[in-house]
Protein backbone atom coordinates (compact mmCIF):
# COMPACT_ATOMS: atom_id res chain seq x y z
CA UNK A 1 0.00 0.00 0.00
CA UNK A 2 1.17 3.53 -0.70
CA UNK A 3 2.26 5.93 2.03
CA UNK A 4 -0.62 8.36 1.25
CA UNK A 5 -3.16 5.72 2.22
CA UNK A 6 -1.46 5.03 5.54
CA UNK A 7 -1.27 8.75 6.19
CA UNK A 8 -4.93 9.35 5.39
CA UNK A 9 -6.10 6.38 7.46
CA UNK A 10 -4.11 7.57 10.45
CA UNK A 11 -7.05 9.91 11.01
CA UNK A 12 -9.59 7.11 11.34
CA UNK A 13 -9.34 6.95 15.11
CA UNK A 14 -10.37 10.58 15.43
CA UNK A 15 -13.63 10.07 13.49
CA UNK A 16 -14.45 6.49 14.51
CA UNK A 17 -17.07 7.42 17.10
CA UNK A 18 -18.72 9.81 14.62
CA UNK A 19 -18.95 7.07 12.00
CA UNK A 20 -20.41 4.66 14.57
CA UNK A 21 -22.98 7.23 15.72
CA UNK A 22 -23.96 7.93 12.12
CA UNK A 23 -24.32 4.21 11.43
CA UNK A 24 -26.60 3.72 14.45
CA UNK A 25 -28.67 6.74 13.44
CA UNK A 26 -29.09 5.43 9.89
CA UNK A 27 -29.98 1.99 11.19
CA UNK A 28 -32.69 3.45 13.44
CA UNK A 29 -34.14 5.47 10.57
CA UNK A 30 -34.23 3.30 7.44
CA UNK A 31 -36.03 4.51 4.31
CA UNK A 32 -37.39 2.59 1.34
CA UNK A 33 -36.21 3.17 -2.22
CA UNK A 34 -36.76 6.69 -3.60
CA UNK A 35 -37.86 7.84 -0.14
CA UNK A 36 -34.34 8.22 1.27
CA UNK A 37 -34.83 11.93 1.96
CA UNK A 38 -33.41 11.92 5.48
CA UNK A 39 -30.49 9.67 4.53
CA UNK A 40 -29.68 11.76 1.47
CA UNK A 41 -29.72 14.97 3.52
CA UNK A 42 -27.38 13.39 6.08
CA UNK A 43 -24.96 12.50 3.30
CA UNK A 44 -25.21 15.90 1.59
CA UNK A 45 -24.71 17.83 4.83
CA UNK A 46 -21.73 15.69 5.84
CA UNK A 47 -20.06 16.29 2.47
CA UNK A 48 -20.69 20.05 2.48
CA UNK A 49 -19.29 20.33 5.99
CA UNK A 50 -15.86 19.20 4.75
CA UNK A 51 -15.75 21.16 1.50
CA UNK A 52 -17.40 19.04 -1.19
CA UNK A 53 -19.37 20.56 -4.05
CA UNK A 54 -22.71 18.79 -3.58
CA UNK A 55 -25.57 18.12 -5.98
CA UNK A 56 -28.79 16.68 -4.55
CA UNK A 57 -31.98 15.21 -5.95
CA UNK A 58 -30.42 13.35 -8.87
CA UNK A 59 -32.88 10.72 -10.06
CA UNK A 60 -35.05 11.37 -7.01
CA UNK A 61 -32.89 11.29 -3.90
CA UNK A 62 -29.43 10.64 -5.35
CA UNK A 63 -26.49 12.73 -4.13
CA UNK A 64 -23.00 13.37 -5.46
CA UNK A 65 -20.21 15.23 -3.73
CA UNK A 66 -17.16 16.35 -5.72
CA UNK A 67 -13.82 17.17 -4.12
CA UNK A 68 -11.42 18.52 -6.74
CA UNK A 69 -7.81 18.52 -5.59
CA UNK A 70 -5.58 19.41 -8.52
CA UNK A 71 -4.69 17.53 -11.66
CA UNK A 72 -5.01 13.77 -11.58
CA UNK A 73 -7.44 10.90 -11.98
CA UNK A 74 -11.13 11.13 -11.16
CA UNK A 75 -12.33 8.36 -8.84
CA UNK A 76 -16.03 7.80 -8.14
CA UNK A 77 -17.04 5.80 -5.07
CA UNK A 78 -20.66 4.69 -4.76
CA UNK A 79 -22.84 3.68 -1.79
CA UNK A 80 -26.51 2.66 -1.90
CA UNK A 81 -28.92 4.15 0.64
CA UNK A 82 -32.25 2.29 0.65
CA UNK A 83 -33.67 -0.20 3.14
CA UNK A 84 -36.17 -3.07 2.90
CA UNK A 85 -39.79 -3.75 3.96
CA UNK A 86 -38.67 -6.12 6.74
CA UNK A 87 -39.58 -6.11 10.44
CA UNK A 88 -36.32 -6.05 12.41
CA UNK A 89 -35.77 -8.84 14.94
CA UNK A 90 -32.13 -8.25 15.87
CA UNK A 91 -32.79 -6.99 19.40
CA UNK A 92 -30.17 -4.27 18.95
CA UNK A 93 -30.51 -1.17 21.14
CA UNK A 94 -30.57 0.86 17.93
CA UNK A 95 -32.98 -1.46 16.09
CA UNK A 96 -35.46 0.05 13.66
CA UNK A 97 -39.11 0.46 14.56
CA UNK A 98 -39.79 2.47 11.42
CA UNK A 99 -42.75 1.88 9.13
CA UNK A 100 -43.77 3.20 5.73
CA UNK A 101 -46.85 3.14 3.51
CA UNK A 102 -46.27 1.01 0.43
CA UNK A 103 -47.67 1.55 -3.09
CA UNK A 104 -50.82 -0.39 -2.17
CA UNK A 105 -51.50 1.88 0.81
CA UNK A 106 -50.49 -0.73 3.40
CA UNK A 107 -48.23 0.02 6.34
CA UNK A 108 -44.96 -1.91 6.15
CA UNK A 109 -42.09 -2.26 8.64
CA UNK A 110 -38.75 -0.98 7.35
CA UNK A 111 -35.26 -2.24 8.20
CA UNK A 112 -31.70 -1.90 6.95
CA UNK A 113 -31.56 -5.65 6.40
CA UNK A 114 -28.94 -5.50 3.64
CA UNK A 115 -26.24 -3.31 5.17
CA UNK A 116 -26.73 -0.16 3.14
CA UNK A 117 -26.36 1.79 6.38
CA UNK A 118 -22.85 0.34 6.60
CA UNK A 119 -22.19 1.49 3.04
CA UNK A 120 -23.37 5.06 3.63
CA UNK A 121 -21.50 5.45 6.93
CA UNK A 122 -18.32 3.99 5.41
CA UNK A 123 -18.37 6.32 2.41
CA UNK A 124 -19.00 9.38 4.58
CA UNK A 125 -16.10 8.32 6.79
CA UNK A 126 -13.87 7.87 3.75
CA UNK A 127 -14.97 11.22 2.29
CA UNK A 128 -14.10 13.00 5.53
CA UNK A 129 -10.65 11.41 5.68
CA UNK A 130 -9.93 12.29 2.06
CA UNK A 131 -10.92 15.91 2.69
CA UNK A 132 -8.81 16.14 5.83
CA UNK A 133 -5.56 15.10 4.10
CA UNK A 134 -5.69 16.71 0.68
CA UNK A 135 -1.95 17.21 0.96
CA UNK A 136 -1.39 13.49 0.38
CA UNK A 137 -3.21 12.99 -2.95
CA UNK A 138 -4.06 14.62 -6.27
CA UNK A 139 -7.08 14.35 -8.53
CA UNK A 140 -10.83 14.41 -7.95
CA UNK A 141 -12.79 12.28 -5.49
CA UNK A 142 -16.50 11.83 -6.21
CA UNK A 143 -18.77 10.36 -3.53
CA UNK A 144 -22.05 9.07 -4.98
CA UNK A 145 -25.03 8.05 -2.84
CA UNK A 146 -27.52 6.04 -4.88
CA UNK A 147 -31.22 5.50 -4.13
CA UNK A 148 -33.40 2.46 -4.74
CA UNK A 149 -30.86 -0.29 -5.33
CA UNK A 150 -33.24 -2.91 -3.93
CA UNK A 151 -35.80 -2.04 -6.61
CA UNK A 152 -33.17 -2.16 -9.33
CA UNK A 153 -34.05 1.28 -10.65
CA UNK A 154 -31.92 3.72 -8.65
CA UNK A 155 -28.83 3.76 -10.87
CA UNK A 156 -30.99 4.11 -13.96
CA UNK A 157 -32.94 6.95 -12.37
CA UNK A 158 -29.74 8.89 -11.65
CA UNK A 159 -28.47 8.27 -15.17
CA UNK A 160 -31.80 9.30 -16.67
CA UNK A 161 -31.68 12.53 -14.67
CA UNK A 162 -28.37 13.57 -16.20
CA UNK A 163 -25.78 12.05 -13.86
CA UNK A 164 -23.13 11.95 -16.58
CA UNK A 165 -23.53 15.70 -17.13
CA UNK A 166 -23.71 16.57 -13.43
CA UNK A 167 -20.56 14.70 -12.40
CA UNK A 168 -16.99 14.77 -13.66
CA UNK A 169 -16.34 11.73 -15.85
CA UNK A 170 -14.53 9.22 -13.64
CA UNK A 171 -11.55 7.14 -14.65
CA UNK A 172 -12.85 4.32 -12.48
CA UNK A 173 -15.92 3.57 -10.33
CA UNK A 174 -15.56 1.72 -7.01
CA UNK A 175 -18.12 0.13 -4.69
CA UNK A 176 -18.43 -2.48 -1.95
CA UNK A 177 -21.05 -4.56 -0.14
CA UNK A 178 -21.15 -6.05 3.34
CA UNK A 179 -21.82 -9.80 3.28
CA UNK A 180 -22.39 -12.54 5.92
CA UNK A 181 -18.73 -13.48 6.33
CA UNK A 182 -16.25 -12.61 9.09
CA UNK A 183 -15.83 -8.90 9.79
CA UNK A 184 -12.38 -7.70 8.78
CA UNK A 185 -12.44 -9.73 5.57
CA UNK A 186 -12.18 -7.96 2.21
CA UNK A 187 -12.70 -9.95 -0.97
CA UNK A 188 -12.07 -9.00 -4.59
CA UNK A 189 -12.95 -10.96 -7.69
CA UNK A 190 -12.13 -10.19 -11.31
CA UNK A 191 -14.75 -11.02 -13.93
CA UNK A 192 -18.19 -12.30 -12.93
CA UNK A 193 -18.99 -11.51 -9.30
CA UNK A 194 -22.73 -10.87 -8.86
CA UNK A 195 -25.51 -12.46 -10.85
CA UNK A 196 -27.95 -10.90 -13.24
CA UNK A 197 -31.47 -11.12 -11.80
CA UNK A 198 -34.73 -11.11 -13.69
CA UNK A 199 -38.15 -11.37 -12.06
CA UNK A 200 -41.11 -12.44 -14.18
CA UNK A 201 -44.86 -12.49 -13.67
CA UNK A 202 -46.64 -15.18 -15.70
CA UNK A 203 -50.41 -15.22 -16.02
CA UNK A 204 -52.00 -18.38 -17.44
CA UNK A 205 -55.65 -18.39 -18.45
CA UNK A 206 -58.15 -21.20 -18.08
CA UNK A 207 -61.90 -21.59 -17.91
CA UNK A 208 -63.56 -21.53 -14.51
CA UNK A 209 -66.12 -24.06 -13.33
CA UNK A 210 -67.63 -25.78 -10.29
CA UNK A 211 -65.17 -27.97 -8.47
CA UNK A 212 -67.47 -30.96 -8.94
CA UNK A 213 -67.52 -30.54 -12.72
CA UNK A 214 -63.90 -30.35 -13.82
CA UNK A 215 -64.82 -31.53 -17.31
CA UNK A 216 -66.35 -28.11 -17.92
CA UNK A 217 -63.14 -26.33 -16.95
CA UNK A 218 -59.67 -25.67 -18.24
CA UNK A 219 -57.90 -25.73 -14.91
CA UNK A 220 -55.19 -23.03 -14.60
CA UNK A 221 -54.07 -24.44 -11.24
CA UNK A 222 -53.00 -27.69 -12.88
CA UNK A 223 -51.45 -25.68 -15.71
CA UNK A 224 -49.45 -23.60 -13.23
CA UNK A 225 -48.37 -26.67 -11.27
CA UNK A 226 -47.03 -28.36 -14.39
CA UNK A 227 -45.21 -25.20 -15.42
CA UNK A 228 -43.53 -24.94 -12.02
CA UNK A 229 -42.30 -28.53 -12.24
CA UNK A 230 -41.00 -28.09 -15.77
CA UNK A 231 -39.22 -24.83 -14.91
CA UNK A 232 -37.02 -26.76 -12.48
CA UNK A 233 -35.59 -28.73 -15.38
CA UNK A 234 -34.03 -25.67 -17.02
CA UNK A 235 -31.04 -25.48 -14.69
CA UNK A 236 -30.85 -29.23 -14.11
CA UNK A 237 -31.34 -30.47 -17.69
CA UNK A 238 -30.81 -27.66 -20.18
CA UNK A 239 -27.65 -26.03 -18.78
CA UNK A 240 -24.25 -27.62 -18.34
CA UNK A 241 -23.47 -28.73 -14.80
CA UNK A 242 -20.62 -26.18 -14.77
CA UNK A 243 -22.93 -23.26 -15.65
CA UNK A 244 -24.25 -21.60 -12.48
CA UNK A 245 -27.87 -20.46 -12.62
CA UNK A 246 -30.95 -20.39 -10.40
CA UNK A 247 -34.64 -20.48 -11.36
CA UNK A 248 -36.89 -19.94 -8.33
CA UNK A 249 -40.68 -19.77 -8.28
CA UNK A 250 -41.48 -17.61 -5.29
CA UNK A 251 -45.21 -17.01 -5.66
CA UNK A 252 -48.32 -18.72 -7.02
CA UNK A 253 -51.80 -17.20 -6.72
CA UNK A 254 -54.99 -18.79 -7.99
CA UNK A 255 -58.59 -19.18 -6.90
CA UNK A 256 -60.72 -18.04 -3.98
CA UNK A 257 -62.08 -21.27 -2.51
CA UNK A 258 -61.67 -25.05 -2.43
CA UNK A 259 -64.67 -25.88 -4.58
CA UNK A 260 -64.22 -23.36 -7.39
CA UNK A 261 -61.92 -23.86 -10.36
CA UNK A 262 -60.63 -20.35 -11.18
CA UNK A 263 -60.12 -18.88 -14.61
CA UNK A 264 -56.49 -17.86 -14.17
CA UNK A 265 -53.32 -18.40 -12.15
CA UNK A 266 -50.38 -16.06 -11.59
CA UNK A 267 -46.82 -17.31 -11.14
CA UNK A 268 -43.93 -15.07 -10.09
CA UNK A 269 -40.37 -16.29 -10.46
CA UNK A 270 -36.79 -15.09 -10.24
CA UNK A 271 -33.84 -16.05 -12.45
CA UNK A 272 -30.15 -15.64 -11.63
CA UNK A 273 -27.42 -15.99 -14.26
CA UNK A 274 -23.91 -14.71 -14.92
CA UNK A 275 -23.64 -14.01 -18.64
CA UNK A 276 -25.86 -12.80 -21.44
CA UNK A 277 -25.87 -16.10 -23.33
CA UNK A 278 -27.09 -18.10 -20.31
CA UNK A 279 -29.59 -15.39 -19.45
CA UNK A 280 -31.06 -15.51 -22.96
CA UNK A 281 -31.14 -19.32 -22.97
CA UNK A 282 -33.10 -19.40 -19.70
CA UNK A 283 -35.57 -16.74 -20.83
CA UNK A 284 -36.19 -18.58 -24.08
CA UNK A 285 -36.73 -21.83 -22.16
CA UNK A 286 -39.22 -20.20 -19.79
CA UNK A 287 -41.29 -18.85 -22.64
CA UNK A 288 -41.18 -22.17 -24.51
CA UNK A 289 -42.27 -24.16 -21.45
CA UNK A 290 -45.07 -21.79 -20.51
CA UNK A 291 -46.53 -21.54 -23.99
CA UNK A 292 -46.25 -25.27 -24.64
CA UNK A 293 -47.96 -26.17 -21.36
CA UNK A 294 -50.79 -23.75 -22.05
CA UNK A 295 -51.27 -25.19 -25.52
CA UNK A 296 -51.19 -28.75 -24.17
CA UNK A 297 -53.87 -27.79 -21.63
CA UNK A 298 -56.11 -26.18 -24.26
CA UNK A 299 -55.90 -22.75 -22.64
CA UNK A 300 -58.47 -20.40 -24.18
CA UNK A 301 -55.98 -17.51 -24.23
CA UNK A 302 -52.24 -17.21 -24.67
CA UNK A 303 -50.24 -16.68 -21.47
CA UNK A 304 -48.88 -13.29 -20.47
CA UNK A 305 -45.20 -13.16 -19.56
CA UNK A 306 -44.04 -9.85 -18.09
CA UNK A 307 -40.60 -8.93 -16.77
CA UNK A 308 -41.24 -6.98 -13.57
CA UNK A 309 -37.66 -6.23 -12.54
CA UNK A 310 -34.20 -6.71 -13.95
CA UNK A 311 -30.66 -6.36 -12.61
CA UNK A 312 -27.56 -6.58 -14.82
CA UNK A 313 -24.70 -8.96 -14.02
CA UNK A 314 -21.81 -7.41 -12.11
CA UNK A 315 -18.68 -8.28 -14.07
CA UNK A 316 -15.59 -6.63 -12.60
CA UNK A 317 -13.00 -5.25 -14.98
CA UNK A 318 -9.63 -6.96 -14.74
CA UNK A 319 -7.22 -4.03 -14.39
CA UNK A 320 -8.95 -2.05 -11.62
CA UNK A 321 -9.68 -5.27 -9.75
CA UNK A 322 -6.02 -6.24 -9.89
CA UNK A 323 -4.95 -2.79 -8.67
CA UNK A 324 -7.42 -2.82 -5.76
CA UNK A 325 -6.53 -6.42 -4.84
CA UNK A 326 -2.84 -5.53 -4.64
CA UNK A 327 -3.55 -2.47 -2.48
CA UNK A 328 -5.80 -4.53 -0.20
CA UNK A 329 -3.19 -7.29 0.15
CA UNK A 330 -0.62 -4.76 1.27
CA UNK A 331 -2.91 -3.06 3.78
CA UNK A 332 -5.13 -5.89 5.08
CA UNK A 333 -2.65 -8.77 4.75
CA UNK A 334 -4.24 -12.20 5.13
CA UNK A 335 -7.71 -10.65 5.52
CA UNK A 336 -7.60 -9.70 1.82
CA UNK A 337 -8.60 -12.68 -0.29
CA UNK A 338 -10.47 -13.69 -3.42
CA UNK A 339 -14.23 -13.51 -2.96
CA UNK A 340 -16.53 -16.31 -4.03
CA UNK A 341 -19.05 -15.95 -6.85
CA UNK A 342 -22.26 -14.47 -5.41
CA UNK A 343 -25.87 -15.09 -6.45
CA UNK A 344 -26.96 -11.67 -5.15
CA UNK A 345 -27.56 -8.90 -7.70
CA UNK A 346 -26.89 -5.16 -8.05
CA UNK A 347 -27.63 -2.28 -10.43
CA UNK A 348 -24.40 -0.41 -9.63
CA UNK A 349 -22.69 -1.49 -12.88
CA UNK A 350 -25.10 0.68 -14.87
CA UNK A 351 -23.27 3.78 -13.55
CA UNK A 352 -19.80 3.03 -14.96
CA UNK A 353 -21.42 1.71 -18.13
CA UNK A 354 -23.19 5.06 -18.58
CA UNK A 355 -19.83 6.85 -18.34
CA UNK A 356 -18.08 4.19 -20.46
CA UNK A 357 -15.44 3.53 -17.77
CA UNK A 358 -14.17 0.43 -15.88
CA UNK A 359 -15.20 -0.51 -12.37
CA UNK A 360 -14.60 -2.95 -9.57
CA UNK A 361 -16.93 -4.04 -6.79
CA UNK A 362 -15.78 -5.99 -3.74
CA UNK A 363 -17.08 -7.59 -0.55
CA UNK A 364 -16.41 -6.85 3.10
CA UNK A 365 -17.38 -9.10 6.00
CA UNK A 366 -19.93 -8.10 8.62
CA UNK A 367 -20.22 -11.02 11.07
CA UNK A 368 -18.47 -11.18 14.43
CA UNK A 369 -15.40 -13.35 13.68
CA UNK A 370 -15.70 -15.46 16.84
CA UNK A 371 -19.39 -16.15 16.22
CA UNK A 372 -18.65 -17.09 12.63
CA UNK A 373 -15.77 -19.38 13.59
CA UNK A 374 -17.99 -21.10 16.17
CA UNK A 375 -20.65 -21.73 13.52
CA UNK A 376 -18.04 -23.11 11.13
CA UNK A 377 -16.78 -25.43 13.84
CA UNK A 378 -20.28 -26.77 14.47
CA UNK A 379 -21.15 -26.94 10.79
CA UNK A 380 -24.12 -24.62 11.34
CA UNK A 381 -23.23 -21.55 9.26
CA UNK A 382 -26.46 -21.79 7.26
CA UNK A 383 -28.53 -22.00 10.44
CA UNK A 384 -26.63 -19.62 12.75
CA UNK A 385 -25.38 -16.81 10.50
CA UNK A 386 -28.14 -14.44 9.30
CA UNK A 387 -27.80 -13.45 5.67
CA UNK A 388 -28.67 -10.21 3.92
CA UNK A 389 -32.43 -9.50 3.86
CA UNK A 390 -32.96 -11.55 7.03
CA UNK A 391 -34.80 -9.78 9.90
CA UNK A 392 -31.85 -10.91 12.06
CA UNK A 393 -29.12 -9.44 9.81
CA UNK A 394 -26.98 -7.26 12.07
CA UNK A 395 -23.40 -6.48 11.03
CA UNK A 396 -20.98 -6.28 13.94
CA UNK A 397 -20.36 -2.56 14.16
CA UNK A 398 -16.64 -3.13 14.56
CA UNK A 399 -14.46 -4.05 12.83
CA UNK A 400 -17.01 -3.81 10.00
CA UNK A 401 -17.10 -0.01 9.87
CA UNK A 402 -13.33 0.39 10.19
CA UNK A 403 -12.91 -2.13 7.38
CA UNK A 404 -15.51 -0.38 5.23
CA UNK A 405 -13.91 3.05 5.63
CA UNK A 406 -10.41 1.66 5.15
CA UNK A 407 -11.25 -0.39 2.07
CA UNK A 408 -12.82 2.56 0.26
CA UNK A 409 -9.91 4.81 1.19
CA UNK A 410 -7.20 2.32 0.19
CA UNK A 411 -8.96 1.60 -3.10
CA UNK A 412 -9.45 5.29 -4.00
CA UNK A 413 -5.85 6.11 -3.19
CA UNK A 414 -4.63 3.31 -5.45
CA UNK A 415 -5.37 5.92 -8.14
CA UNK A 416 -5.32 9.28 -6.38
CA UNK A 417 -2.29 8.64 -4.20
CA UNK A 418 0.09 7.84 -7.05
Amino acid sequence: MTDPARTVLAGLGAIRSDVEDLYKDLHRHPELGQREHRTAKKAADALRDVGYDVTEGIGGTGVIGVLANGDGPVVMVRADMDALPVRERTGLPYASTATAIDEDGSEQPVMHACGHDVHVASLIGCARLMAARRDTWRGTFVALFQPSEENGDGAGAMIGDGLTAKSPRPDVVLAQHVLPCPAGFVGTRAGSFLAAADSLRITVHGRGAHGSMPQAAVDPVVMAAMIVVRLQTIASRELAATTPAVVTVGSIHAGTGPNVIPDRAVIELNVRSYDDATRAQIMDAIERIVRAECEASRAPRAPEIKRISSFPPTVNDEEPTRRVAEAFAEYFGDDARTAELQTASEDMSEIPQAFGVPFTYWAIGGIDPEHYAEAVGKGTVAQDIPVNHSPFFAPAMQPTLDTGVSALTVAALAWLGN
